[in-house]
């Protein structure tokens, strides 16, 4: 069953650490096992299959989920928040690839060679580029691999139109996001209040979203988001860097 990394109080990779059950909701605590005589002792009812470990309580406060699991919806169903935003549409992308972009006709014809700069503008391009002259700003990170998944590199070659929009697309690199312990699961944060994570099968499918205001997971997404936009680099030079690599 997936874990989805909730948060970690350590700035060396070391526990304690919380993470979600994907299919269940049920948390799943990393920390440093109790070993103490006297505190074992004092535990009660202990299956065989138990074990305990000790987390700060700091952990708990800043990650542990307030509410009840939410269910999952449609991504039609937020779909409207892509034009009521107010301010900021905020994107973190983690796969190694999509199952849309590989069932699409631009996959194919970027199979085939094609320069896919010069496709013609869609309804997400457009909208986009309505929100921004509006005042309002798309951003999205993007992690990819070195070298990159033939996913990631469609993503490359493709986002440029998007960029052309008005969307700010960066890349940041796995072992960077491993560094600063970003969550490994997607989602778009709106105007710092709004969470929606998406959930994928294992042939990068989505099943559909979560949607969420709760204060503690909307604060994560935010700081995630901070340390994510702070050392990404822009879409196009990170391309430069691919081209001269290769």
């Amino acid at each position: 069953m997936p874990l989805r990394f909730l948060g970690t109080t350590s700035d060396d990779g070391d526990c304690p650490t919380l993470y979600e059950v994907e299919s269940t909701g049920d948390i799943l605590v990393q920390g440093e096992r109790v070993t103490d005589p006297s505190q074992l002792a004092e535990l009660r009812d202990v299956k065989e299959s138990e074990t305990f470990v000790t987390v700060p309580r700091e952990l708990l406060t800043r990650f542990a989920p307030r509410t009840e699991a939410r269910d999952m919806v449609p991504f039609s169903e937020v779909s409207g928040l892509f034009t009521d935003f107010k301010h900021t549409a905020w994107r973190l992308e983690t796969r190694r690839g999509y199952a849309t972009d590989r069932k699409s006709p631009k996959w194919d014809r970027w199979k085939a060679g094609a320069d896919l700069t010069a496709e013609p503008p869609n309804t997400w391009r457009e909208n986009v580029r309505t929100q921004v002259a509006s005042g309002k700003r798309f951003e999205r990170v993007r992690l990819v691999d070195e070298p990159l998944t033939e996913g990631q590199e469609f993503l490359l070659a493709s986002g440029f139109g998007n960029v052309a929009a008005g969307e700010d697309i960066r890349v940041l690199t796995r072992t960077e996001a491993e560094r600063l312990r970003l969550p490994q699961h997607d989602f778009w944060l709106f105007d710092s209040r709004t969470l929606v994570r998406f959930v994928f099968d294992e042939n990068d499918t989505t099943l559909g979203v979560i949607l969420s205001e709760d204060p503690a997971e909307v604060a994560a997404a935010c700081q995630v988001r901070d340390a994510a936009w702070h050392h990404a680099v822009p879409a196009a030079e990170y391309a430069k860097r691919v081209r001269s690599s290769t």
